[in-house]
Protein backbone atom coordinates (compact mmCIF):
# COMPACT_ATOMS: atom_id res chain seq x y z
CA UNK A 1 0.00 0.00 0.00
CA UNK A 2 1.08 3.56 -0.52
CA UNK A 3 0.49 6.92 0.71
CA UNK A 4 2.02 8.93 3.98
CA UNK A 5 1.22 6.66 6.91
CA UNK A 6 2.72 2.85 7.36
CA UNK A 7 0.73 -0.16 7.51
CA UNK A 8 2.19 -2.39 10.27
CA UNK A 9 -0.03 -5.15 11.00
CA UNK A 10 -1.60 -5.41 7.44
CA UNK A 11 -5.16 -5.08 5.88
CA UNK A 12 -8.07 -4.78 8.69
CA UNK A 13 -10.14 -7.48 8.18
CA UNK A 14 -13.48 -5.33 7.26
CA UNK A 15 -15.72 -7.50 9.76
CA UNK A 16 -13.53 -6.20 12.37
CA UNK A 17 -13.36 -2.92 11.38
CA UNK A 18 -16.97 -2.36 10.92
CA UNK A 19 -16.55 -3.63 14.54
CA UNK A 20 -14.35 -1.32 15.69
CA UNK A 21 -16.58 1.70 13.82
CA UNK A 22 -19.84 0.71 15.80
CA UNK A 23 -18.20 0.32 19.58
CA UNK A 24 -16.97 4.16 18.67
CA UNK A 25 -20.24 5.55 17.49
CA UNK A 26 -22.72 3.45 20.35
CA UNK A 27 -19.90 4.64 23.46
CA UNK A 28 -19.41 7.96 21.90
CA UNK A 29 -21.82 10.20 24.44
CA UNK A 30 -22.73 12.75 21.72
CA UNK A 31 -24.47 9.86 19.90
CA UNK A 32 -26.33 8.88 22.45
CA UNK A 33 -30.27 10.35 23.64
CA UNK A 34 -30.00 13.33 21.08
CA UNK A 35 -33.16 15.08 20.47
CA UNK A 36 -33.79 15.03 16.41
CA UNK A 37 -36.83 16.63 14.47
CA UNK A 38 -37.61 15.82 10.56
CA UNK A 39 -40.06 14.04 8.57
CA UNK A 40 -41.14 10.30 8.61
CA UNK A 41 -40.92 8.47 5.52
CA UNK A 42 -41.31 4.56 4.46
CA UNK A 43 -42.86 4.21 7.72
CA UNK A 44 -43.41 0.75 8.02
CA UNK A 45 -44.43 -1.82 10.79
CA UNK A 46 -43.42 -5.23 10.73
CA UNK A 47 -46.00 -8.18 12.41
CA UNK A 48 -42.87 -8.76 14.18
CA UNK A 49 -43.27 -5.30 16.24
CA UNK A 50 -41.06 -3.62 15.09
CA UNK A 51 -41.09 -0.65 13.14
CA UNK A 52 -38.77 1.08 10.23
CA UNK A 53 -38.50 4.17 8.96
CA UNK A 54 -36.68 7.36 7.67
CA UNK A 55 -35.90 10.70 8.82
CA UNK A 56 -35.50 13.61 6.70
CA UNK A 57 -35.98 17.20 6.04
CA UNK A 58 -34.31 18.85 3.35
CA UNK A 59 -30.46 18.83 3.89
CA UNK A 60 -30.26 14.68 4.39
CA UNK A 61 -31.84 12.17 5.96
CA UNK A 62 -30.89 8.68 8.36
CA UNK A 63 -32.50 5.45 8.85
CA UNK A 64 -34.22 4.34 11.96
CA UNK A 65 -35.75 2.09 14.05
CA UNK A 66 -38.14 1.77 16.92
CA UNK A 67 -37.64 -1.96 18.42
CA UNK A 68 -40.86 -3.87 19.55
CA UNK A 69 -41.67 -2.35 23.09
CA UNK A 70 -39.33 0.23 23.10
CA UNK A 71 -41.56 2.50 23.37
CA UNK A 72 -45.43 3.77 22.66
CA UNK A 73 -46.32 5.18 19.18
CA UNK A 74 -48.40 7.73 18.98
CA UNK A 75 -51.49 6.62 16.39
CA UNK A 76 -51.35 9.59 14.28
CA UNK A 77 -47.95 9.33 12.99
CA UNK A 78 -47.90 8.30 9.36
CA UNK A 79 -46.05 8.75 6.24
CA UNK A 80 -45.65 12.89 6.32
CA UNK A 81 -45.65 13.68 9.58
CA UNK A 82 -43.18 15.92 11.11
CA UNK A 83 -42.02 14.25 14.82
CA UNK A 84 -39.32 14.76 17.18
CA UNK A 85 -37.77 11.73 18.21
CA UNK A 86 -35.05 10.64 21.19
CA UNK A 87 -32.56 8.15 19.68
CA UNK A 88 -28.98 7.00 19.79
CA UNK A 89 -27.04 5.98 17.06
CA UNK A 90 -26.28 2.76 15.73
CA UNK A 91 -24.27 0.70 13.42
CA UNK A 92 -26.04 -2.87 11.70
CA UNK A 93 -23.03 -4.86 11.22
CA UNK A 94 -23.98 -7.28 8.58
CA UNK A 95 -24.87 -4.86 6.44
CA UNK A 96 -22.51 -1.64 7.54
CA UNK A 97 -25.22 0.65 7.39
CA UNK A 98 -26.02 3.78 10.49
CA UNK A 99 -29.44 3.47 12.27
CA UNK A 100 -30.83 5.84 14.67
CA UNK A 101 -32.65 3.38 17.95
CA UNK A 102 -35.30 5.49 18.88
CA UNK A 103 -36.32 5.76 22.27
CA UNK A 104 -39.28 8.19 22.41
CA UNK A 105 -40.82 9.50 19.08
CA UNK A 106 -43.97 12.22 19.50
CA UNK A 107 -45.40 14.65 16.97
CA UNK A 108 -43.44 18.05 16.88
CA UNK A 109 -45.77 20.03 19.22
CA UNK A 110 -45.78 17.48 22.16
CA UNK A 111 -41.58 17.37 22.62
CA UNK A 112 -40.65 20.37 19.90
CA UNK A 113 -40.84 23.17 23.04
CA UNK A 114 -38.83 20.82 25.76
CA UNK A 115 -36.11 20.05 23.49
CA UNK A 116 -35.39 23.93 22.29
CA UNK A 117 -35.66 25.16 26.08
CA UNK A 118 -33.03 21.94 27.21
CA UNK A 119 -30.84 22.29 23.56
CA UNK A 120 -30.75 26.59 24.53
CA UNK A 121 -29.78 25.39 27.82
CA UNK A 122 -27.01 23.19 26.60
CA UNK A 123 -25.37 25.50 24.76
CA UNK A 124 -25.26 28.37 27.28
CA UNK A 125 -23.44 26.09 29.92
CA UNK A 126 -21.29 25.28 27.00
CA UNK A 127 -20.47 28.79 26.16
CA UNK A 128 -19.76 29.07 30.06
CA UNK A 129 -17.27 26.38 30.06
CA UNK A 130 -19.31 24.51 32.75
CA UNK A 131 -18.70 21.09 30.70
CA UNK A 132 -14.89 21.32 30.65
CA UNK A 133 -14.89 22.25 34.36
CA UNK A 134 -12.56 20.54 36.73
CA UNK A 135 -14.70 17.77 38.06
CA UNK A 136 -14.36 16.67 42.08
CA UNK A 137 -12.81 14.10 43.04
CA UNK A 138 -15.73 11.25 44.35
CA UNK A 139 -14.20 10.11 47.94
CA UNK A 140 -12.86 6.74 47.80
CA UNK A 141 -14.65 5.77 50.57
CA UNK A 142 -17.43 8.31 51.50
CA UNK A 143 -18.22 8.96 54.99
CA UNK A 144 -21.53 10.56 54.73
CA UNK A 145 -23.76 10.49 51.59
CA UNK A 146 -26.52 12.56 51.00
CA UNK A 147 -29.43 10.78 48.68
CA UNK A 148 -31.93 13.07 46.60
CA UNK A 149 -34.52 11.42 45.54
CA UNK A 150 -38.14 10.53 45.88
CA UNK A 151 -39.34 9.45 49.27
CA UNK A 152 -40.55 5.82 48.91
CA UNK A 153 -39.46 5.28 45.36
CA UNK A 154 -38.04 2.48 44.07
CA UNK A 155 -35.30 3.54 43.21
CA UNK A 156 -34.49 4.64 47.22
CA UNK A 157 -35.65 1.37 48.09
CA UNK A 158 -32.84 -0.33 45.80
CA UNK A 159 -29.80 2.27 46.76
CA UNK A 160 -30.36 1.55 50.83
CA UNK A 161 -30.67 -1.92 49.61
CA UNK A 162 -27.10 -2.05 47.83
CA UNK A 163 -26.01 0.46 50.45
CA UNK A 164 -26.66 -2.71 53.19
CA UNK A 165 -25.46 -5.25 50.57
CA UNK A 166 -22.18 -3.34 50.27
CA UNK A 167 -21.19 -1.11 53.46
CA UNK A 168 -23.84 -1.99 56.12
CA UNK A 169 -24.43 0.73 58.22
CA UNK A 170 -22.92 3.65 56.30
CA UNK A 171 -23.99 7.24 56.85
CA UNK A 172 -26.64 8.14 54.56
CA UNK A 173 -29.16 11.19 54.55
CA UNK A 174 -32.39 10.54 52.51
CA UNK A 175 -33.77 13.89 51.27
CA UNK A 176 -36.88 12.68 50.15
CA UNK A 177 -38.06 15.28 47.35
CA UNK A 178 -40.57 15.66 44.42
CA UNK A 179 -38.71 14.37 40.86
CA UNK A 180 -41.46 15.43 38.32
CA UNK A 181 -44.11 17.25 38.09
CA UNK A 182 -44.60 21.00 38.21
CA UNK A 183 -43.36 21.32 41.68
CA UNK A 184 -40.32 19.13 40.80
CA UNK A 185 -37.45 21.81 40.04
CA UNK A 186 -38.23 23.65 43.66
CA UNK A 187 -37.94 20.26 45.30
CA UNK A 188 -34.64 19.03 43.85
CA UNK A 189 -33.09 22.47 44.39
CA UNK A 190 -34.09 22.62 47.57
CA UNK A 191 -32.87 18.92 48.21
CA UNK A 192 -29.19 20.34 46.65
CA UNK A 193 -29.71 23.26 49.47
CA UNK A 194 -29.90 21.11 52.30
CA UNK A 195 -27.72 18.90 51.45
CA UNK A 196 -24.83 21.85 50.65
CA UNK A 197 -25.72 22.73 54.24
CA UNK A 198 -24.87 19.48 55.67
CA UNK A 199 -21.32 19.68 54.17
CA UNK A 200 -20.73 22.49 56.45
CA UNK A 201 -18.16 20.98 59.25
CA UNK A 202 -20.14 23.05 62.15
CA UNK A 203 -23.39 21.97 60.84
CA UNK A 204 -22.31 18.38 60.85
CA UNK A 205 -20.59 18.91 64.35
CA UNK A 206 -23.52 20.05 66.07
CA UNK A 207 -25.65 17.11 64.34
CA UNK A 208 -22.95 14.65 65.94
CA UNK A 209 -22.14 13.64 62.43
CA UNK A 210 -19.76 13.72 59.69
CA UNK A 211 -20.76 15.87 57.18
CA UNK A 212 -21.67 15.28 53.90
CA UNK A 213 -18.85 14.69 51.08
CA UNK A 214 -21.25 13.45 48.45
CA UNK A 215 -24.35 13.74 46.84
CA UNK A 216 -26.44 11.20 45.13
CA UNK A 217 -29.22 12.96 43.30
CA UNK A 218 -31.73 11.05 40.83
CA UNK A 219 -34.97 8.89 39.83
CA UNK A 220 -35.74 5.71 38.21
CA UNK A 221 -37.23 6.05 34.65
CA UNK A 222 -39.87 7.34 33.12
CA UNK A 223 -40.79 9.38 30.16
CA UNK A 224 -38.91 12.52 29.07
CA UNK A 225 -41.70 14.39 30.23
CA UNK A 226 -41.05 12.45 33.92
CA UNK A 227 -37.33 13.30 33.48
CA UNK A 228 -37.64 16.64 32.30
CA UNK A 229 -36.72 18.38 35.69
CA UNK A 230 -32.81 17.30 35.61
CA UNK A 231 -32.98 19.04 32.40
CA UNK A 232 -34.03 22.51 33.79
CA UNK A 233 -31.31 25.12 34.50
CA UNK A 234 -32.02 26.11 38.44
CA UNK A 235 -31.24 22.24 39.29
CA UNK A 236 -28.35 22.55 36.59
CA UNK A 237 -27.12 25.44 38.56
CA UNK A 238 -27.35 23.96 41.95
CA UNK A 239 -25.54 20.78 40.32
CA UNK A 240 -22.55 23.04 39.72
CA UNK A 241 -22.68 25.33 42.94
CA UNK A 242 -22.12 22.00 45.72
CA UNK A 243 -19.03 22.21 47.44
CA UNK A 244 -19.36 18.66 47.44
CA UNK A 245 -18.86 16.04 44.63
CA UNK A 246 -22.28 15.47 43.07
CA UNK A 247 -23.78 11.90 41.55
CA UNK A 248 -26.32 12.31 38.65
CA UNK A 249 -27.93 9.13 38.66
CA UNK A 250 -31.42 9.50 36.20
CA UNK A 251 -33.47 7.21 34.54
CA UNK A 252 -32.23 4.43 32.45
CA UNK A 253 -28.70 4.20 30.78
CA UNK A 254 -29.93 5.85 27.32
CA UNK A 255 -31.23 8.41 29.39
CA UNK A 256 -29.10 11.25 28.74
CA UNK A 257 -30.18 14.96 30.80
CA UNK A 258 -28.52 17.95 31.24
CA UNK A 259 -28.10 17.07 35.23
CA UNK A 260 -25.19 14.33 33.65
CA UNK A 261 -24.09 16.33 32.05
CA UNK A 262 -22.79 19.13 34.68
CA UNK A 263 -22.10 16.40 37.71
CA UNK A 264 -19.38 15.55 38.70
CA UNK A 265 -20.11 12.24 37.99
CA UNK A 266 -22.77 10.33 35.65
CA UNK A 267 -24.41 6.75 36.59
CA UNK A 268 -26.45 5.28 34.61
CA UNK A 269 -29.45 4.45 36.82
CA UNK A 270 -29.22 5.05 40.71
CA UNK A 271 -28.21 1.34 41.25
CA UNK A 272 -25.26 1.92 39.07
CA UNK A 273 -24.52 4.89 41.79
CA UNK A 274 -24.45 2.95 44.45
CA UNK A 275 -21.80 0.37 42.76
CA UNK A 276 -19.72 3.29 41.41
CA UNK A 277 -19.12 5.24 44.51
CA UNK A 278 -20.06 2.66 48.05
CA UNK A 279 -17.16 0.11 48.31
CA UNK A 280 -17.90 -3.16 49.13
CA UNK A 281 -16.64 -3.70 53.01
CA UNK A 282 -15.71 -7.43 53.10
CA UNK A 283 -13.63 -6.73 49.15
CA UNK A 284 -12.24 -3.73 51.89
CA UNK A 285 -11.11 -5.75 54.73
CA UNK A 286 -9.74 -8.62 52.58
CA UNK A 287 -7.90 -5.45 50.34
CA UNK A 288 -6.49 -3.78 53.59
CA UNK A 289 -5.31 -7.51 55.17
CA UNK A 290 -3.51 -8.44 51.55
CA UNK A 291 -2.05 -4.53 51.87
CA UNK A 292 -0.65 -5.52 55.43
CA UNK A 293 0.26 -8.36 54.48
CA UNK A 294 2.72 -7.07 51.61
CA UNK A 295 3.69 -4.85 53.94
CA UNK A 296 4.92 -7.05 56.75
CA UNK A 297 6.73 -8.84 53.89
CA UNK A 298 8.43 -5.77 52.33
CA UNK A 299 9.54 -4.53 56.12
CA UNK A 300 11.00 -8.03 56.70
CA UNK A 301 13.01 -7.51 53.60
CA UNK A 302 13.98 -4.81 54.47
CA UNK A 303 15.11 -5.15 57.95
CA UNK A 304 17.07 -8.43 56.52
CA UNK A 305 18.41 -5.82 53.60
CA UNK A 306 19.42 -3.31 56.49
CA UNK A 307 21.14 -6.55 58.62
CA UNK A 308 23.07 -7.77 56.17
CA UNK A 309 24.36 -4.28 55.40
CA UNK A 310 24.85 -3.74 58.98
CA UNK A 311 27.17 -6.84 58.86
CA UNK A 312 28.71 -5.83 55.90
CA UNK A 313 29.67 -2.37 57.64
CA UNK A 314 30.86 -4.11 60.60
CA UNK A 315 33.51 -6.14 58.98
CA UNK A 316 34.97 -3.19 57.25
CA UNK A 317 35.40 -1.39 60.14
CA UNK A 318 37.12 -4.40 61.37
CA UNK A 319 39.44 -4.91 58.29
CA UNK A 320 39.59 -0.76 58.28
CA UNK A 321 41.79 0.06 61.46
CA UNK A 322 44.69 -2.89 59.90
CA UNK A 323 44.58 -1.82 56.51
CA UNK A 324 45.17 1.53 58.72
CA UNK A 325 47.88 0.50 60.95
CA UNK A 326 49.35 -1.33 57.69
CA UNK A 327 49.30 1.93 55.78
CA UNK A 328 50.97 3.81 58.57
CA UNK A 329 53.65 1.00 59.42
CA UNK A 330 54.87 1.54 55.59
CA UNK A 331 54.46 5.50 55.81
CA UNK A 332 56.80 4.92 58.60
CA UNK A 333 59.59 2.87 57.17
CA UNK A 334 59.65 4.76 54.00
CA UNK A 335 59.81 7.93 56.22
CA UNK A 336 62.92 5.91 57.97
CA UNK A 337 64.47 5.48 55.18
CA UNK A 338 64.58 8.64 53.48
CA UNK A 339 65.79 10.33 57.09
CA UNK A 340 68.80 7.48 57.04
CA UNK A 341 69.53 8.93 53.61
CA UNK A 342 69.07 12.24 54.39
CA UNK A 343 71.62 11.73 57.67
CA UNK A 344 74.15 9.61 56.00
CA UNK A 345 74.11 12.30 52.82
CA UNK A 346 74.26 15.34 55.88
CA UNK A 347 77.08 13.47 57.70
CA UNK A 348 79.06 12.57 54.54
CA UNK A 349 78.97 16.77 53.81
CA UNK A 350 80.25 17.71 56.83
CA UNK A 351 83.18 15.23 57.08
CA UNK A 352 84.17 16.87 53.87
CA UNK A 353 83.99 19.73 55.18
CA UNK A 354 85.83 18.98 58.49
CA UNK A 355 88.73 17.16 56.35
CA UNK A 356 88.82 20.67 54.44
CA UNK A 357 88.68 22.80 57.60
CA UNK A 358 91.70 20.36 59.69
CA UNK A 359 94.10 20.73 56.10
CA UNK A 360 93.32 24.19 56.02
CA UNK A 361 94.31 24.68 59.88
CA UNK A 362 97.19 22.07 59.26
CA UNK A 363 98.73 24.11 56.46
CA UNK A 364 98.77 27.23 58.96
CA UNK A 365 100.12 25.57 61.99
CA UNK A 366 103.72 27.49 63.01
CA UNK A 367 104.99 23.83 63.48
CA UNK A 368 104.83 23.18 60.00
CA UNK A 369 106.13 26.90 58.93
CA UNK A 370 109.67 25.75 61.62
CA UNK A 371 109.35 22.42 59.45
CA UNK A 372 109.70 24.67 56.09
CA UNK A 373 113.66 26.41 57.79
CA UNK A 374 111.78 29.34 59.51
CA UNK A 375 111.98 29.59 62.97
CA UNK A 376 109.68 31.42 66.06
CA UNK A 377 112.18 33.75 68.55
CA UNK A 378 110.46 34.35 72.10
CA UNK A 379 111.42 35.77 75.08
CA UNK A 380 112.09 34.13 78.05
CA UNK A 381 108.73 34.59 79.36
CA UNK A 382 107.28 33.00 76.16
CA UNK A 383 106.32 36.15 74.29
CA UNK A 384 106.77 35.21 70.62
CA UNK A 385 109.30 38.33 69.13
CA UNK A 386 108.03 39.57 66.06
CA UNK A 387 109.82 43.01 65.49
CA UNK A 388 112.94 44.43 66.84
CA UNK A 389 111.50 46.78 68.75
CA UNK A 390 112.26 46.86 72.13
CA UNK A 391 115.06 44.09 72.30
CA UNK A 392 117.71 45.27 74.06
CA UNK A 393 121.71 44.44 74.16
CA UNK A 394 122.36 41.27 76.51
CA UNK A 395 118.85 40.34 76.52
CA UNK A 396 118.47 36.51 76.50
CA UNK A 397 116.07 34.75 74.36
CA UNK A 398 114.57 31.74 72.87
CA UNK A 399 115.11 30.38 69.66
CA UNK A 400 112.60 27.65 68.73
CA UNK A 401 113.31 25.16 65.30
CA UNK A 402 111.25 22.53 64.04
CA UNK A 403 113.34 20.03 65.62
CA UNK A 404 114.22 21.77 68.87
CA UNK A 405 115.06 25.49 70.55
CA UNK A 406 118.38 27.46 71.42
CA UNK A 407 118.90 29.72 74.15
CA UNK A 408 120.49 32.84 72.64
CA UNK A 409 121.85 36.73 73.72
CA UNK A 410 121.47 39.71 72.22
CA UNK A 411 124.39 41.66 71.44
CA UNK A 412 123.30 44.17 68.85
CA UNK A 413 119.36 45.07 66.95
CA UNK A 414 119.24 46.14 63.36
CA UNK A 415 115.89 47.78 61.68
CA UNK A 416 115.12 48.18 58.44
CA UNK A 417 116.13 51.68 59.07
CA UNK A 418 119.87 51.31 60.74
CA UNK A 419 121.39 50.16 63.05
CA UNK A 420 120.64 50.53 66.64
Amino acid sequence: MTGTGQVTTGPLPIGQFVQLVKQTVTRDPLFKNQALKGEVTQWKQYPSGHTYFSLRDQDGQMRAVIWKGRCAIDPGIKEGSEVVILASLDLYIRRGEIQLNVERIEPVSVLGELEKTKRLLVEQLKKEGEFDRPRQAIPTIPKHIAIITGAGSAALSDMQRLIENRWPGLRRTVIGVLVQGPRATEEIVRGLAVARRLSQPSVAESRGEPPVDLVIVGRGGGSPEDLWAFNLEPVARSIIASPVPVVSAVGHESDVLVSDLVADLRASTPSDAIERVVPVLPELHYFLDECEERLAVAARRQFRDNMQHLRTLHARLRVAPMAGLNRAKSKILTLSSRMKVSVNQSIGIQTTRLAQFEASLSAIHPQRVLERGYSMTQTTDGVVLSSVEGLKSGQEIILNFADGSADAEIKNTHSNEGEK
